[in-house]
C-alpha cells in the first residue's frame, strides 16, 4: 500500500490569515488536535496544533521573558509576545512541516511519524496538498486488510513448507533447531528456543500461515549460559 491508497482527501485546513478563534473552533468541531495551514493556492504553509495554543495571553499562560534570554536570544521576547498575543494563525503556526508524496510506502510513513513523534502527515503532489494521513487512517487500512484476508485452504505438506520458508526469511529464527508436524491444519512445533520472545515469534509465523487451524507449542527452553534445558510443561530442568 502507498499513501494515496489510505489518505483522507478531504483535508481540514485553515488559512494563515484566519484567526486563532477560527482555528480553535475548527479543532473542537472536528475533534482534532491540529490543522494544516494552507494558502489560497493550496500550498502548505505550516501546521498549528494544540501545543501552539498553550501559551496565550487570554489564558494568562503567556511566556515570561527573562534577562538572560534577551542576552543570548535577542528577539525571542518579541517572538514570544507575538505568539501569545497575535490573533492571526500565520503568527502561531509551525512553518516547517514534514510531508510525504502520494506514492510513499506505508512503512516509510510509519517510520517518519514515529521518528518525528507526529500524529498526522500531509500528502503532497507537485507541491500541492492532496490529502492527509493520520494514525486513524493506518488503523482503518489495517482493519480492511484483516477483514478481507482470504480464507485459504491448503494441504498439510504445503503448510509445513510455507512455515519453513517464512522462518528462513528471518535472521532471528532458529531454523536448524525447529521441526513441525502438520495434521489436518493443526501444527505442532518442536524444537529448542533460547528466549520467550523467540518462542512467541515462531508461534506467530505458524499462526499466520494460510490453512493453519491451530498451533500446539512443544518447544523447550534452553538457558544459553548454563546449557540447561527446561521442560515446557513444568518449567523444570529436564
Amino acid at each position: 500500500m502507498i499513501a494515496a491508497d489510505v489518505m483522507t482527501r478531504n483535508v481540514i485546513s485553515i488559512s494563515p490569515d484566519a484567526t486563532v478563534a477560527d482555528a480553535v473552533k475548527l479543532m473542537l468541531d472536528n475533534n482534532i488536535s491540529g490543522l494544516f495551514v494552507i494558502d489560497g493556492d493550496n500550498v502548505l504553509q505550516g501546521v498549528i496544533t494544540e501545543g501552539d495554543l498553550l501559551h496565550r495571553s487570554e489564558l494568562g499562560t503567556a511566556r515570561r521573558g527573562s534577562w538572560w534570554l534577551r542576552l543570548f536570544a535577542p528577539g525571542r521576547d518579541a517572538a514570544d509576545f507575538t505568539e501569545s498575543h497575535s490573533r492571526r494563525v500565520g503568527d502561531l503556526m509551525t512553518p516547517d512541516v514534514l510531508t510525504v508524496e502520494e506514492g510513499a510506502a506505508l512503512t516509510d510513513i510509519v517510520e517518519l511519524m514515529e521518528r518525528a513523534r507526529i500524529k498526522r502527515v500531509a500528502v503532497v503532489k507537485d507541491g500541492r496538498v492532496t490529502g492527509v494521513i493520520s494514525r486513524a487512517n493506518l488503523l482503518r487500512a489495517l482493519s480492511a486488510v484483516a477483514r478481507d484476508a482470504p480464507k485459504v485452504t491448503t494441504d498439510d505438506r504445503a503448510i509445513k513448507r510455507a512455515i519453513q520458508r517464512s522462518l528462513e526469511k528471518e535472521s532471528w529464527a532458529p531454523v536448524a533447531r525447529m521441526d513441525f508436524t502438520v495434521l489436518d491444519g493443526v501444527v505442532e512445533i518442536w524444537g529448542t528456543i533460547t528466549s520467550e520472545n523467540e518462542r512467541r515469534a515462531v508461534c506467530v509465523i505458524a499462526e499466520n500461515t494460510p490453512g493453519v487451524k491451530k498451533v500446539i507449542d512443544r518447544m523447550i527452553f534452553m538457558d544459553l549460559y548454563s546449557g540447561t534445558v527446561y521442560d515446557p510443561g513444568t518449567n523444570a530442568p529436564s
